[in-house]
């Protein structure tokens, strides 16, 4: 089987094939610069479908594969999370995979969702069977009645619309859509993590999305519409330089800080031919007031979630700007004493070493959802439920089409009965008139 990712970002957009021939093995990489997208949010379709249709062109003439469908990510601009709960009865005593599913589906249909946004995905992180709470998986456990807490990934329909003729201009069909930092937490969590409390904060060009894992699951998700190019637009205007300069400004920092001169020339905005000279104290008074902004911001949002008390582990830092110098010791200092280290993607074989850096987190995190790495339970954004155990996942659905069916048919018998009856009452009708 050949599974197709495709990540979307502000700054590049990634095409990642590979197939399962019992492991996950890369086949084709396809890199874009992304057109047509800003802060995380499509500005022009049919340029960011010429961005896609690069890549993915890209991705399958290296593998060798056609493949007209992929697993894509969506960017926390177009998503907002809530809360749910669902509440069932356990009628043979013991909770098995149709009752979370009857649970997870009660849920839902409690879930206040606003008239323009539709649910993208759905994992339970908490469940209660009687009077046990704080349940990580009720499945073969005895109860009456089982509650679950769901957290509810939803995206705007008008943004989710945009995103589909996107990827059909491009000549692909959406299999599946996943949450960005979702995503990027397959990718660079440890099982231990998940259990005892993490969050994760991938900070891309123009974005930040955010993870918090309690015991093993989702529990809430965030966004916040800063990135690394802020930090270069920054620069630009404090120096009056050129875009250009001002990006390779950021990208040579580490550089600048370790040499023994203060000053360095830079072209003129305007007028790049003019030279200039820039303070290297400058630019780090620069750079220094944007991050530590984006790291207070970002700890606010920590905060916002209510659980940073939970969060036994710490801060996991991934996406393109964990590359800017120092950054995991800056960020050690804003987030109240929590641990903070940089994510970098599993090992996946076949994957190139350029690939397997924190840029590339949600491309590999998508890789590893669509091959089943992902949460024990969830709602998927087909609205089907998924469970780790696909061979009892199966018994469930086949089930509940066998009982539908058998529904469908008792109804029709009974239809047919009615109509038998009707038919012989007005043939009695008749021969009596007669």
């Amino acid at each position: 089987m050949a599974i197709l990712a495709v990540d979307v970002g502000s700054s590049k957009t990634t095409a990642i094939i590979a197939e399962n021939n019992g492991n996950l093995t890369v086949s084709g990489v396809g890199i874009s610069k992304s057109n047509g997208i800003k802060k995380g949010i499509i500005t022009n379709i049919e340029e960011a479908s010429k961005a896609i249709k690069n890549a993915v062109n890209d991705a399958k003439r290296v593998a060798g594969i056609e493949l007209s469908s992929a697993v894509i990510s969506i960017s926390g601009a177009y998503t907002k999370s809530i809360k749910s709960y669902g509440i069932v009865n356990v009628p043979n005593k013991e909770v098995t995979l149709k009752e979370i599913n009857r649970a997870i589906n009660s849920a839902m249909i409690n879930a206040a969702v606003p008239s323009d946004y539709v649910p993208i995905q759905a994992i339970p992180y908490n469940f209660k069977l009687d009077d046990s709470s704080e349940i990580e998986d009720p499945i073969g456990m005895s109860g009456s009645r089982l509650e679950v807490t769901l957290h509810i990934i939803i995206a705007q329909k008008s943004g989710l619309d945009n995103l589909k003729k996107t990827f059909k201009l491009a000549g692909l069909k959406i299999d599946k859509i996943v949450n960005s930092a979702y995503a990027s937490s397959l990718a660079v969590l440890k099982e231990d993590e998940k259990e005892l409390g993490v969050g994760v904060i991938d900070i891309g060009a123009a974005t930040c999305d955010i993870a918090v894992f309690v015991n093993k699951a989702l529990s809430y998700t965030d966004y916040l519409p800063i990135g690394s190019h802020h930090i270069t637009h920054d620069l630009s205007i404090a120096l009056h330089t050129t875009l250009k300069d001002a990006e390779k400004i950021k990208l040579d920092f580490e550089d600048y800080v370790n040499n023994s001169e203060d000053l360095i020339e830079i072209s003129v905005i305007g007028n790049e031919n003019e030279k200039q000279k820039a303070s290297i104290s400058t630019i780090t008074q620069v750079i220094s007031a944007r991050v530590e902004e984006t790291f207070l911001l970002l700890n606010k949002k920590i905060d916002d979630s209510k659980l940073k008390d939970k969060i036994g582990t710490g801060i996991v830092l991934t996406g393109g700007f964990t590359n800017f110098y120092n950054v995991k010791e800056i960020a050690s200092n804003f987030f109240d004493g929590l641990p903070v280290r940089i994510g970098y993607p599993k090992e996946i074989e076949g994957l190139v070493k350029n690939l397997k850096t924190p840029e590339f987190s949600t491309a590999i995190g998508l890789l590893l959802y669509a091959n089943g790495g992902n949460n024990k339970y969830e709602k998927d954004s087909n609205q089907n439920f998924n469970s780790l155990d696909l061979e009892k996942t199966n018994k469930v659905e086949s089930e509940e089409l066998f009982n539908k069916k058998n529904e469908k048919d008792e109804k029709q018998e009974l239809a047919d009965i009615v109509k038998k009856v009707n038919k012989k009452q007005i043939h009695s009708k008749n021969l009596s008139t007669g």
